[in-house]
């Protein structure tokens, strides 16, 4: 697909260039809406304080007095990455905190679905709990929290998604997207806003001399960060100045050894090495291992393998998960292949165009791998799609994913009022959601749903584009900007690693692995090539367009570093690139 690349067209701010940055870094920065120094300051201090996000002092009073009464204390979290790491952290503070029993419970997304529902409210009852703390969901839990309550267990809901209509009548609700929230850092994930309530808990507690009483030393909260950027990256929020604190501090401990056994071990099994970790790493090397086991089996394995206090227990979970994404990775191929071929039925239909909003289904998709393929069919055609798999009951479930400019739980909120009686239940947030409906009824929600998008997105905002920092002088492609650039972070949604663009002669191009094309490559400068020439790499390429018989390219790229065989040299990772003809 010919994508455009646009140029970001931002000045570099005096401040930035006053305060010692170099030009290139100060342009970037000003880019993502960064104006002055501080907000590059990524210390513990700048994080926002706990008491503005609404409810969370009633929330921590009640964790407090479970915690000193001796009760029984049970988190329901949910099944992706920051559902898991949400659980652990919650599971690992009630424990550092002094609770005498503190478990978990993620439902099945196969057997129960999403979210604390009355069915998995039946399941935690023979756990006996006194509290429920919900993690990661709650917001839309109205019947689980009823039926909790009716059975004489006290709720604590926290979650980050957008409440509907009605709320849950929890004992306490923190959620940042609440009405009447002041909390100003609508994007923290699940797992930032359970580590602000357990902060919260901690506080009350040394206010009371709990860990006096016990004579044991308080929970130092930051400690628990490791967790908390792992989830915040995985959950890909927008990296905010806050979240960018969160994952920075969290990323400083990975790197010093100062984090769980579990991450450790899933670094190592990514051939990750931990004193180099990257915000990325967090997101495309170690988030998809977790997110394996909710997809095929059971998250509480990789929940597991977050709570280990045991470096060979572990790795031994960790090589399960592991596992698992290999096993994930061959479902999503054949699936992808699937949705391929249903496009291209589409296509050769001369009448029928593509719609704007893609809706794919197939009965024998993976219902835990749709969002995945989602993904990766909305990379492809650069519009928003909707996968589906078959459930019980003549049901069916899908997962979307959106494109920039369109809000895809406004989109299904839009539907639903146009026709009631399509979705079952829907939830998410602007560029994922969820839905169910039945099965007789896709042909109808597909239209449904392509009417909506096509009243919400013009044509032009249905061309891929690629949104560059412009063009890299010779002069900077050295290995200090390398380091600089990775050191600049945390990057990650809305706050995006720098990408350049510029033309450059092919000097050499060939297949490695099975579908990777390893170059070198010589800027071209005022029409010539520079002379000076760069490795660089572009994965995944299509093997009917490279090799290229042209001498010339567009390049997307980023600028990172390479270490091979002891030597370290700075090298190209290619994001898209482009023939140009002579």
């Amino acid at each position: 697909m010919h994508k455009q690349i646009v140029r970001r067209d931002e000045q570099a701010k005096p401040a930035l260039l006053e305060a010692g940055l170099s030009p290139l870094l100060a342009r970037i920065y000003s880019s993502r809406g960064v104006e002055r120094p501080d907000q590059l300051d990524n210390s513990l201090k700048g994080l926002l304080p706990f008491h503005t996000m609404r409810d969370i002092e009633p929330a921590a009073e009640l964790i407090a007095e479970a915690i000193e009464a001796g009760q029984r204390l049970l988190v329901v979290g949910d099944f992706d990455c920051d559902g898991a790491t949400s659980s652990a952290l919650a599971v690992s503070a009630l424990r550092a905190l002094g609770a005498q029993w503190a478990g978990y419970l993620v439902p099945n997304r196969f057997e129960y679905g999403y979210g604390l529902s009355p069915e998995i409210v039946a399941v935690a009852e023979q756990q006996q709990p006194d509290l429920l703390i919900t993690v990661d969901n709650g917001i839309s839990s109205v019947a689980g929290v009823r039926a909790a309550k009716e059975a004489g267990i006290k709720v604590v809901v926290t979650d980050h998604h957008l409440p509907g209509d009605e709320l849950p009548e929890a004992d306490a609700l923190v959620n940042p997207n609440q009405h009447g929230c002041d909390f100003v850092a609508k994007n923290t994930c699940g797992v930032g806003v359970i580590w602000y309530v357990m902060t919260a808990v901690c506080r009350r507690l040394q206010t009371r001399g709990w860990f006096e009483r016990r004579q044991q030393p308080v929970p130092n909260m930051a400690d628990f960060l490791d967790l908390v950027a792992l989830g915040t990256v995985a959950d890909v929020v927008p990296l905010d100045h806050n979240n960018r604190i969160l994952v920075d501090q969290g990323l400083k401990r990975i790197r010093a050894g100062r984090c769980r056994p579990g991450i450790k071990a899933l670094a190592e099994i990514a051939s990750r090495q931990l004193d180099k970790l990257v915000a990325t790493d967090l997101g495309f090397a170690i988030g998809p291992r977790l997110n394996a086991a909710g997809r095929l089996e059971d998250m509480s394995i990789g929940i597991e393998c977050l709570l280990s206090r045991s470096e060979p227990e572990a790795r031994a979970l960790a090589l399960q998960l592991d596992e698992l994404n290999q096993d994930r990775k061959q479902i999503e191929q054949q699936m992808q292949r699937q949705a391929l071929k249903i496009l291209d039925q589409i296509s050769l239909d001369d009448e029928t165009e593509l719609p704007y909003g893609v809706c794919l289904f197939e009965p024998d998709w993976h219902e835990g791998v749709i969002g995945i393929l989602a993904s990766r069919i909305k990379e492809r055609l650069h519009r928003p799609v909707i996968a589906f798999a078959e459930a019980e009951g003549g049901m069916i479930k899908g997962s979307a994913r959106s494109i920039p400019g369109l809000h895809i739980r406004d989109v299904l909120a839009a539907v639903e009022a146009r026709e009631p009686d399509l979705l079952a239940k829907y939830g998410g947030h602007a560029m994922a959601a969820g839905m169910s409906l039945e099965r007789d009824k896709f042909e109808r929600f597909s239209r449904a749903f392509d009417a909506e998008v096509r009243r919400q997105l013009d044509e032009e905002q249905l061309q891929a584009r690629i949104e560059s920092d412009g063009a890299m002088a010779v002069a900077e492609m050295n290995l200090e900007m390398a380091r600089q650039l990775r050191d600049g972070g945390p990057w990650g949604q809305l706050f995006p690693e720098p990408l350049f663009d510029g033309e450059f002669e092919l000097v050499q191009q060939r297949i490695v692995g099975e579908r990777h094309l390893k170059l070198v490559l010589a800027p071209i400068e005022q029409g010539r090539p520079s002379g000076f020439c760069i490795d660089a790499i572009a994965f995944n390429v299509d093997l009917d367009v490279w090799p290229s018989q042209s001498n010339r390219a567009r390049v997307a790229f980023k600028l990172d570093i390479n270490e091979f065989r002891g030597r370290v040299s700075p090298q190209l990772m290619v994001d898209y690139l482009e023939p140009i003809s002579e």
